[in-house]
């Protein structure tokens, strides 16, 4: 329990101790386990990594595949805007959609990491009254700020003539609500709403929106505020399905109703306060560059620097699928002090990120003008900016989820540094490369970025920890994709050439050995020797 009585102190320092000796009266060992996941779901976590490597897998496939699709239809989303509206107004509706985005982000105070953290260490002690106290603490605090800055910018909209940012602005409630909302019920091991709502019927309605307009574009013309209507739009279900999730499972477990306690709001808010700096701040990283090059530079490089980046999106989402199951089990395994756990199933998702990830950046850095092509010609300026990107990505890949393990160890002041220090890289070389460069600059200013915020805490997971990501699982997922997607290809380019036949032919070898190879090495891919271990 050390990490968290490093974070509650005080009165909530004495409640965690009174666990502990619950837990040791109860054995300290699968009881409280089998507690922890609700009737003995939890228990084969303690079992050794690879069963908790093959819970984390089933969790992590659905979300895997909800997060290819959010990708997919983000992507679409974007190759529409770019198509109908012109690198002018798509570069305006793509800045709005940041900012609304980074607003979000300010109105969720943190809760999203807070939630997990705190209902997932809850759980693991078998006190599910706790785990509701906690939900109430996070969850109102959201709606009172969204509801606020939603106002904010409304005001903003109104008084600089942003009609993209009026219609956006009564939606924040909605999208900040439903985040906190969902990370709660991950918090509870629940991946599915999750799936569903964030990863599949949002993107799918928004796709859906964006594409009629995009018909109704070729045979008359369509207002300028509908783009951005029909992008927010679908937070209101949204919303008002996450809200029945989370009163679902929390039903599922009656429990006496207990008041919440001042030494819970203390610790929850202790832990949450940095992170929710971060998190912002973690967002400026992913969207304030595009502000930053409409304010510098145009709308016109902001909308080739939204198309040039927009491929790191889909590998963020991975990041984001695979990550969110792994969160509540890091929590209760460094709750336990389980740190060997904790570093085997580390380990192992940052195989399955480099697994899953590092072909699409190779294949983005290998033919950079051909996916800017999709989007237009007027895109293909943006092919250096694509290639730094891609660079930054391996790297950040390469690290694994490492700001979440720190999270989840309860150093949220150190993951605020490393976020503060990594966004003050970013803006500084972007006011200094921006005007001379455009998007290039604005590149990058991210990857150095990016650079920051994932070495500086993999040097501190080692120094506090003692763990790092690189375990064969990487290692092998790494040599692997470098061969298929960098060496194969440039093999097949210099003795066949660039022309399509080529390409193709090179895509589809390096597919096809990819696949070969994963499948031969797959036991790398999990501890203990493989995804049937006992």
């Amino acid at each position: 329990m050390e990490f968290s009585q490093r974070i509650a102190g005080g009165s909530a320092r004495n409640l965690h101790d009174r666990r502990d000796r619950g837990a040791r009266q109860r054995g300290a060992g699968g009881r409280l386990d089998r507690a922890a996941a609700g009737g003995g779901r939890g228990a084969g976590d303690r079992r050794g990594p690879g069963v908790g490597a093959r819970a984390l897998a089933r969790s992590g496939l659905s979300n895997l595949a909800g997060a290819g699709f959010a990708g997919l239809a983000g992507l679409a989303v974007t190759w529409l805007v770019a198509r109908s509206l012109g690198p002018a107004a798509a570069g305006g509706f793509f800045a709005a959609t940041a900012a609304f985005v980074l607003v979000t982000a300010v109105a969720r105070l943190g809760t999203p990491t807070g939630l997990v953290y705190w209902v997932a260490n809850a759980r693991a002690q078998g006190q599910p009254e706790v785990a509701a106290c906690y939900a109430r603490i996070g969850i109102g605090p959201v709606a009172v700020a969204a509801t606020g800055l939603g106002t904010g910018m409304w005001l903003v909209g109104a008084a600089t003539g942003n009609g993209a940012l009026q219609t956006l602005a009564p939606f924040l409630p909605a999208a900040a609500v439903t985040d906190a909302l969902l990370a709660t019920t991950r918090g509870y091991r629940l991946m599915r709403p999750t799936v569903a709502v964030d990863k599949l019927l949002r993107p799918a309605l928004q796709l859906l929106g964006v594409a009629v307009l995009a018909l109704a574009a070729l045979w008359m013309v369509v207002p300028g505020s509908a783009w951005p209507l029909v992008w927010a739009l679908p937070y209101l279900p949204a919303l008002l399905l996450a809200g029945y999730a989370l009163h679902t499972v929390q039903r599922r477990q009656p429990v006496r109703r207990r008041r919440t306690s001042r030494a819970l709001r203390s610790a929850f808010w202790r832990f949450t306060g940095p992170r929710a700096v971060a998190s912002v701040l973690q967002l400026a990283l992913q969207r304030l560059d595009i502000l930053l090059v409409a304010a510098l530079a145009g709308p016109v490089p902001a909308a080739v620097y939204t198309v040039a980046g927009r491929f790191v999106v889909v590998g963020q989402l991975v990041n984001q699928a695979i990550g969110h199951p792994l969160q509540p089990r890091l929590a209760e395994r460094l709750s336990a002090g389980d740190l060997a756990g904790a570093g085997a199933l580390y380990r192992t998702v940052t195989g399955w990120l480099v697994l899953t990830t590092w072909p699409l950046y190779l294949l983005v850095i290998g033919h950079a003008p051909l996916y800017l092509g999709l989007f237009g010609g007027a895109y293909r300026t943006g092919a250096t900016a694509v290639v730094v990107l891609a660079a930054a990505m391996l790297l950040a890949t390469g690290c694994g989820p490492v700001d979440l393990l720190l999270a989840m160890a309860g150093r949220t002041s150190w993951n605020l540094l490393n976020v503060g220090l990594a966004l003050a890289m970013m803006v500084g070389l972007d006011a200094l490369l921006i005007p001379r460069l455009g998007a290039l600059g604005a590149a990058i200013g991210l990857a150095a970025a990016v650079a920051t915020n994932n070495l500086l805490p993999l040097a501190q997971i080692w120094y506090a920890l003692r763990l790092h990501p690189f375990g064969a699982g990487t290692l092998a997922a790494a040599g692997l994709a470098a061969g298929c997607f960098g060496a194969l290809p440039l093999a097949i380019r210099a003795l066949a050439g660039t022309g399509l036949v080529a390409v193709v032919g090179s895509l589809a070898a390096a597919v096809a050995t990819y696949l070969a190879g994963a499948r031969r090495l797959r036991h790398l891919f999990y501890p203990q020797g493989g995804p049937h271990a006992p």
